[in-house]
This record gives structure tokens, C-alpha cells and sequence, in this order.
């Protein structure tokens, strides 16, 4: 396999990484994008999965002939950057994508610079510091927006801005020095001290903190030693404030109790009980907003800090400045560039110190992309600061035009109960949909004069524009099996396989399809006539539309018109995989072994599908300078 001469020739290549590859959704949409002067070069991908790394050479070293590296390490690994700098050399990066799971994000914590080390949101965000492409792509779930009343969104919006272009750092503390002359010097300092934290990380910023807390303490003893001897050793507000600046400075210390509070919890699965709702309640109190929030009521209680008005109110300030983001600790000094007649410059610096602007999350629907699949994603698109934005992925199909299920899949409608079957052969035509066959460009765009159908196109590969692709497609099921050449299983067609029903699975899914939907009513019949199932949720595909959110699990969809589960290749046809990708390992697993394999159904419905990665990819390489 090679790439063809007449296409990379006058095109430039734009590097890029795939992180989280999975089986390579992203991976697959970007090698399809192309404009006339750019292409997408596949340089490396990572996954801690070995499934998604034995389809990842398959395909891409094996089929295609790229020499795209592979990690398979769990980026939270101390060794994972190492290893990463390693494959890609001396290689500039263009571009990262991936979806790290934003779960573990926690709000509270993130002013603080330590690693969650459970946190892969966090040390995905720690590869794009390292790399600095000139633009990456976050992807998740919609969710995420409305999470926290929209709080968690603007939080990972705050981290990314966290990202820093150290090169405009000098003229930063220069400037600050400058405006902040006239600013006593102990609060001076603590303000100097609390940008450097902010503009730090690891060791540095641990010793830029101790420092602080020193200030914060060293201010608490200008104001205590104006008090009277009793109330300052003693009183119970002044103990409050100075055991909580203990409190606030011991961050590790509180992080892992906390952490270890947690793992309690769900070990002793507390829930909905007095004891989640205690220990919930004491988490809370480990938090820096609480601490502060503590320090800062004993304040308003001592009547003995009445009078020492302008010694308190600096202490509150350095109090309040722990709490704040770069940008909120940048923005509260504007009163001091007032001063100076200042404000633009401030302004302008707070915006230059960021190395990446990110505009407000993008919502993608995958049907607008030429997917029969109504997939909803929200983006997070990066664009280094010598880069243009990117707010919005213009569909390429239109609502009327979107591609339905009977287009992607019913050509593969000759297989039947139990079977596997590895050629193409006629299969069953339903006149009342055939209508809905249109001619499509590769991207799924409607095309009149020529073009051919969406499960042509799937037939005959994407990629042909870019690759010779010879040979049939293959499937191993191991590194081993890879490796030796004759070994390997070829066949026109791989995935496509499906599971052996008893006989009153068949009966219970007829009925269901019958019903058109998994209704109490349908839930009635299936109980009084023997079939019913504890499982949650079934849905019958229509034919006529697009199938919903695919995921990892087969028996959740129902097949329209034959009546049972779909194979891998209807799930991957799903999410506009073409049939030459083939998914390797193990089609299916269960029990404890889901928490250690990633087999066929789990790689297709956690992937990003194709066509969308593909839009994505253009209105990058559009922009790219």
C-alpha cells in the first residue's frame, strides 16, 4: 500500500496526534480530509487499549502503509510525555484531537496546580502545553454543558486559558511591577507571588505557594500583634483564621483525605443515607472556597479587627487572590492600572499571556455530516493565539438530505440468524424504501450527476483519492496473527456476524419490532406471553430516519426489518466506518472481563465517526496558517 504521488504532491502536510484514539474515528475523518494545497500526516496515536492498538496497525501500518506510531500508555503514566517525545522526534505538531473523559474535573480543585492523578481531562491538557500545536480538538458528551448550571463548562474553558505563552511573562512582571509601586510591600509581594503561581507549575509552583501562605501569615501577624495578648493567642475567631490558614496551606494533605473519603464511599456504596450525606458534608468542608469562607466570617465576628481597617482589608485581599484564576487575579488589579491610566495595557497583556483562545463549546450533530446517526458532541476547538478561531463545523448535508438507515445498511441484509458470512450478496430490497438510495459524494452530499450511494461509497473505500488499496481487507486476532502474514483471515467482507438468538429472543425482538417501540403496552404482551426481559431499553431502527446515539452494546438496537441485533459492520456502517477498516480482537465480552478488554461493539460505538471527524478536519486545514 502506498500514498498516491499525484495527491501529496503540492500539497503541504499538517501534522497531527490522535490521543484517546479508540479504533480511530478521528484518525480515519482527518487522513480523509484534504483542500488543495494541505493533507492531514499521520504521525501518532495513543491508547491504553491493545484491541485499539492491533486495529490501529492493521489498518494503518499494515493496510494503508503509514508509519503513524502508536503508545499504548495511560496517559496519566509519569513515563507518558517521555514516550511521547520520543516517537514523535523533532516533528512539529499540528494538531491534537482526542475526548478525555472530564468526569473526575473537579471545580474546587482547579486553581490548584497538583495533577489528579485520576484525571485525564487535566493531563490531556498537560500534553497540549507540551506540544503547543496550533490547534487541538477536545471532544465530549452535551452533557457537560449543563453540568454544575453551565459552571463546569466555564471551568474547563478557564483551564485551557490556562495555557501559557511564557514568552510574553517578562513584560507581564514588568508592567505589574510598575503599577503596583505605590502598593504596600507586603501585598506587593503576595500579588507578584500569586501571578508566578499561576504562571507556574509542578515544584516551582509548590514553592511559589509556600512563599504566599508565608505572606498571608506574615500579614496575620502584623494585625494579631495589635490585638490584646489574650485575644490573639487564644480568642476563638483569631484561632479560626490562623488554624485555617493551616488549613488552606496543607492543599495536598486535604486532596488526598478527600480522596480517600471517596474511594470509602463508593467502596461502602453510600448513597442517599445519612452517611453519604455527612461525609459529603465534611468533603465540602475540605474545600478551599469553605476554608475561606470560614477565615473570613471570623473576621466579621472579631470586634477587636474593627479598627484595623486597612491591615484586615489587605490580608482579605491576599485571601480572595488564592481563590482566583490568572485572569480573575489579572482583572482585580485594575484598579491599580487606573492609577497609571494603564487599563488598555492590562488589558491587552491579560489577553497575549494566553498561547490558545477558545470560543465557546461547539454542538455538532454527526447526521449533519452525511452519518445516518443522530449523535450529539460538543467540541472545544483550540486555536493558538498566531491562529483564527474556529466557532462553528458548517454541516455538509441538510436536514432533508440526511442519510438514513436503509441507505447505510440494507445492502447487508442477507445474513441470518447465528451466521457470518465474509462476501457481498443480493439482499433483501424493500420497494417502499428504495427511493431513499440516492447518489452521494464520498462526504455523503447529494450528487446528480454521478457520484454513488452511501454503501458504495462504504464498499469502495473513502481513501481511494489518497491510497492504493489492494488486496482484500483482513482480521487478526492477535499481535501474533499480525505479525505472520498467513495468519491472517482475508475476506471481502469482515464484521459482519451475527449472534445465535434462541428461539425466544427471535420471537421477543418480532414482537417488539411489531410494536414499533419497547412500550408498557409492548412490556404487557411480552409478559403475558412468556417473552419478557428485564432489560431496560430496545429500540427498532426506522428505516426511513437516522438510528440514535450507537453504543457499545449490540441488543440495544433492533434490526427493521429482520428482527434481531445488528453485526459490527451494520454498527460501524452506523458511524460511517468504511468496510475496508476492520475491527480486530474479540467481537464481544462480558462480565468482569469489560473492565480489561475493548472488544469489537465497544471500539464502534465509542468511536468518533468518521464523516464528522472528517468536517472537522477540513474547517481546520481551511484555517491553518
Amino acid at each position: 500500500m502506498a500514498e498516491k504521488v499525484d495527491f501529496t504532491g503540492g500539497r503541504r502536510p499538517i501534522t497531527f496526534v490522535d490521543l484517546f484514539a479508540g479504533a480511530g474515528g478521528f484518525s480515519e475523518g482527518f487522513l480523509q480530509s484534504y483542500t488543495v494545497d494541505k493533507y492531514f500526516d499521520f504521525i501518532l496515536a495513543s491508547d491504553i487499549s491493545p484491541t485499539c492498538e492491533l486495529t490501529h496497525k492493521a489498518r494503518y501500518n499494515e493496510q494503508l502503509g503509514l508509519a503513524t506510531a502508536f503508545i499504548k500508555e495511560d496517559i496519566m503514566n509519569d513515563k507518558f510525555l517521555e514516550k511521547l517525545r520520543a516517537k514523535i522526534g523533532d516533528r512539529e505538531v499540528d494538531v491534537v484531537t482526542g475526548g478525555p473523559s472530564c468526569q473526575s474535573f473537579s471545580l474546587s480543585g482547579r486553581r490548584r496546580k497538583n495533577d489528579k492523578r485520576d484525571n485525564l481531562f487535566l493531563h490531556y491538557i498537560k500534553v497540549i502545553k507540551a506540544l503547543k500545536p496550533k490547534y487541538f480538538v477536545m471532544e465530549n458528551v452535551t452533557g457537560l454543558l449543563t453540568k454544575d448550571q453551565g459552571r463546569f463548562k466555564d471551568a474547563v474553558k478557564e483551564e485551557i486559558r490556562s495555557i501559557i505563552d511564557v514568552s510574553v511573562i517578562p513584560e507581564l512582571m514588568d508592567f505589574l511591577d510598575t503599577i503596583l509601586s505605590n502598593v504596600p510591600a507586603l501585598l506587593k509581594k503576595g500579588i507578584m507571588l500569586k501571578i508566578q503561581m499561576e504562571l507556574e507549575e509542578g515544584k516551582e509552583y509548590s514553592s511559589l505557594e509556600k512563599q504566599y501562605f508565608a505572606v498571608l501569615e506574615e500579614q496575620f501577624k502584623i494585625i494579631t500583634k495589635q490585638l490584646d495578648f489574650k485575644t490573639s493567642k487564644s480568642g476563638r475567631n483569631i484561632n479560626t483564621i490562623r488554624h485555617g490558614l493551616r488549613l488552606l496551606s496543607h492543599s495536598l494533605s486535604r486532596e488526598k483525605l478527600r480522596y480517600a473519603i471517596i474511594q470509602e464511599k463508593t467502596a461502602s456504596d453510600l448513597d442517599n443515607d445519612t452517611f453519604a450525606y455527612r461525609m459529603n458534608k465534611f468533603i465540602d468542608s475540605l474545600q478551599d472556597e469553605a476554608i475561606i469562607k470560614e477565615i473570613k466570617e471570623a473576621i466579621e465576628k472579631e470586634e477587636g479587627l474593627k479598627d484595623l481597617q486597612e491591615d484586615v482589608k489587605d490580608f482579605q485581599e491576599l485571601l480572595d487572590l488564592y481563590l482566583a484564576t490568572l485572569d480573575e487575579a489579572l482583572h482585580a488589579l485594575e484598579q491599580y492600572a487606573t492609577f497609571f491610566k494603564s487599563v488598555d495595557m492590562l488589558n491587552r497583556l491579560i489577553e497575549d499571556i494566553h498561547l490558545y483562545r477558545v470560543d465557546n463549546p461547539i454542538v455538532v450533530n454527526s447526521a449533519d455530516y452525511g452519518v445516518p446517526q443522530t449523535r450529539e458532541r460538543v467540541l472545544f476547538i483550540g486555536a493558538r493565539k498566531d491562529q483564527r478561531q474556529i466557532t462553528s463545523i458548517p454541516a455538509t448535508v441538510s436536514h432533508e438530505n440526511r442519510v438514513t438507515i436503509y441507505e447505510a445498511i440494507s445492502d447487508l441484509d442477507f445474513i441470518g440468524n447465528g451466521e457470518e458470512i465474509n462476501t457481498y450478496r443480493p439482499y433483501h430490497r424493500i420497494q417502499d424504501f428504495e427511493p431513499l438510495i440516492v447518489n452521494r459524494t464520498a462526504d455523503s452530499r447529494p450528487e446528480e450527476n454521478g457520484g454513488q450511494s452511501y454503501a458504495e461509497w462504504s464498499k469502495e473505500g473513502r481513501l481511494q483519492h489518497r491510497f492504493e488499496i489492494k488486496g482484500q481487507p483482513f482480521f487478526v486476532k492477535d499481535e501474533d496473527e499480525l505479525k505472520h502474514k498467513r495468519k491472517r483471515h482475508l475476506a471481502d467482507l469482515q464484521n459482519h456476524k451475527t449472534s445465535r438468538h434462541s428461539e425466544i429472543v427471535q420471537q421477543r425482538l418480532a414482537a417488539i419490532a411489531r410494536f414499533g417501540a419497547y412500550t408498557p403496552e409492548c412490556k404487557a404482551y411480552l409478559e403475558d406471553n412468556g417473552l419478557f426481559s428485564n432489560k431496560r431499553n430496545y429500540t427498532v431502527l426506522n428505516p426511513a430516519g437516522q438510528s440514535p446515539t450507537v453504543v457499545t452494546l449490540p441488543d440495544d438496537f433492533i434490526h427493521y426489518a429482520s428482527h434481531r441485533a445488528l453485526t459490527v459492520r451494520e454498527m460501524a456502517r452506523l458511524q460511517s466506518f468504511d468496510d475496508s477498516f476492520v475491527f480486530q480482537g474479540k467481537r464481544t465480552t462480558g462480565g468482569e472481563m469489560r473492565k480489561f478488554e475493548t472488544p469489537q461493539y465497544t471500539m464502534v460505538g465509542n468511536a468518533v465517526p468518521p464523516l464528522m471527524a472528517r468536517a472537522i478536519g477540513n474547517v481546520i486545514l481551511e484555517n491553518i496558517d
